[in-house]
């Protein structure tokens, strides 16, 4: 069995990769930071009971020329899961967020979602097996002033990924996605949008094996938390406006801001 994960130097693509290795999979490790990934390669391997494998592809997902590139580099594995959890956030009044960081945010955590899970899912389809698992974040169901690029990106992935179900659904594929909507998560995502959650924030741990656990058994919505599943049901029933308001003033809290 084989599994690629994307964003798998640090925090939930980090734990996906250990738990997955835990199952029996071989790993794929892609990200920007070879040298994370190298480390966790060799703690994994030390504990190697059996054949697996684990390569490492150093790649900047936010060119849209290299997830094509990794595509064409790893077509030959027959994958039977992809993670697509490479993304980051940004945050700020929109007229004042740097415009480049937007672009880059935009790119890697649309862009390289969308071509990604083209590519890979085209195969499986053929094949009709496989799962593919797209993070995206509980922000994504609901509006995000002083986060809009990032809660934007988000509600494309679950859009995105709650279409292809259908379409897989219409032709009774045994392919199956997921899309994971967790809440804060303990991991490096905070210091790079220069953010501090008020909330309490889950183990990054305990989120990649809910994750991985629920999508393997064919889960649409992945939401772990009784919190996160709270948000959830609030926004189906609070009209917009009255969230746009809560969303405003919980990123308030999360930085003094001027």
């Amino acid at each position: 069995m084989w599994a690629l994960v994307t964003g798998a130097s640090s925090g939930i693509g980090r734990d996906m990769a250990r738990y997955l290795y835990s199952l029996g999979y071989s790993l794929i490790l892609v990200a920007r930071d070879e040298k994370n990934m190298l480390n966790l390669k060799q703690d994994l391997e030390e504990n190697k009971v059996s054949k697996q494998e684990i390569i490492v592809i150093k790649k900047d997902l936010s060119k849209k020329e290299n997830c094509i590139e990794l595509y064409k580099e790893t077509q030959d594995i027959s994958l039977d899961l992809l993670v697509n959890n490479a993304g980051f956030g940004t945050f700020g009044e929109f007229i004042k967020t740097d415009l480049n960081k937007e672009i880059d945010l935009i790119e890697t955590n649309i862009t390289a979602v969308h071509i990604l899970t083209k590519l890979y899912l085209q195969d499986m389809v053929k094949n009709n097996k496989g799962y593919i698992l797209n993070v995206a974040s509980i922000a994504g169901m609901e509006p995000g002033p002083l986060m809009s690029s990032y809660y934007a990106s988000k509600a494309y992935v679950i859009r995105l990924s709650r279409a292809i179900n259908k379409e897989l659904k219409k032709k009774k594929s045994n392919v199956k996605i997921s899309i994971l909507c967790p809440g804060p998560v303990n991991t490096n995502f905070n210091n790079v949008a220069n953010v501090v959650f008020k909330a309490p924030s889950m183990s990054s741990e305990k989120v990649a094996k809910y994750a991985i656990n629920k999508a393997l058994k064919g889960k649409l919505i992945i939401i772990p938390g009784i919190l996160n599943k709270s948000v959830r049901l609030f926004s189906k029933i609070l009209p917009d406006a009255i969230l746009e308001e809560c969303a405003y003033h919980i990123q308030r809290r999360k930085k003094s801001y001027t």
